[in-house]
């Protein structure tokens, strides 16, 4: 008996782990470029009560065996696309396709994000909301009259009484062979790892990448409906493993009465 005690214990763990993540999802719905995560598990290791290879005279077709449980493997990042929202904000700006925008924080590492809300700092630089640069670095004249950003991620700037544009740069993208492999750091922001592969660095609208939209953001990939069900499910998954727990110490009580 005590071997369902224990399987079951891994269950309901399993299930509180997938309510922990439906939770964050649901709490980054309105996160600008969130992606919804969901976890993997599987069986644990069995006992092999009677081992069908091992039988000499009347082999059966099938051993007989009894699992351990579940246990999580990894947890995924789905990086599908999420709808893009107008906001006609000249630095709001939305990847519509593959591809991260490139950001450097103080200490010269570099990050990756889908949200580009971007600001301008008192030095003139385009950054994120927290003041981390977007690479490659673009500065904004202080006379800058309008900022427009074509499809392609070059940013031009007018300036009064001057109707021609002047290029002030160009957004880079980066994209890995294997995205869910990138961890995710906090603010909006992934870091490369060995699992994500080579990072491969280049510009909006070329092959592989996706365009720049000027003037929208993209929302979060999370459906509400979607995740409720999940936990809908977990919930109901979580009483019938926490019943099996209730019976095996039914069956152990009426074992130990026997006289």
């Amino acid at each position: 008996m005590f071997r369902s005690l224990q399987t079951a214990a891994t269950g309901m763990k399993a299930q509180e782990l997938i309510i922990d993540t439906i939770t964050n999802n649901l709490s980054n719905v309105n996160t600008t470029g969130f992606k919804k995560s969901r976890i993997n598990f599987q069986d644990l290791m069995y006992k092999q009560l009677n081992n069908a290879t091992q039988q000499t005279e009347n082999p059966s077709p099938a051993g007989l065996e009894v699992g351990y449980g579940t246990k999580p493997i990894d947890s995924v990042k789905d990086f599908s696309q999420g709808v893009l929202t107008q906001t006609e904000r000249s630095l709001d700006v939305a990847i519509n396709g593959e591809g991260l925008f490139r950001i450097m924080k103080p200490n010269g590492e570099v990050f990756f994000s889908r949200d580009g809300s971007f600001q301008v700092s008192s030095d003139g630089t385009l950054v994120t909301a927290d003041g981390y640069i977007v690479q490659p670095d673009i500065i904004i004249p202080e006379n800058t009259q309008e900022i427009t950003i074509s499809k392609q991620g070059i940013v031009n700037a007018t300036y009064p009484g001057d109707p021609l544009p002047e290029e002030l740069g160009q957004i880079e993208l980066s994209k890995f062979i294997n995205p869910v492999g990138l961890r995710s750091a906090g603010d909006n922001l992934y870091e490369a790892t060995p699992a994500a592969g080579e990072e491969l660095i280049g510009y909006p609208g070329e092959l592989g990448f996706g365009e720049v939209n000027q003037g929208y953001l993209e929302k979060s990939n999370v459906s509400v409906v979607e995740e409720m069900m999940k936990m809908i499910v977990a919930q109901r998954s979580y009483e019938v493993i926490s019943k099996s727990i209730k019976t095996s110490e039914e069956m152990m009580k009426i074992s130990n009465n026997i006289k």
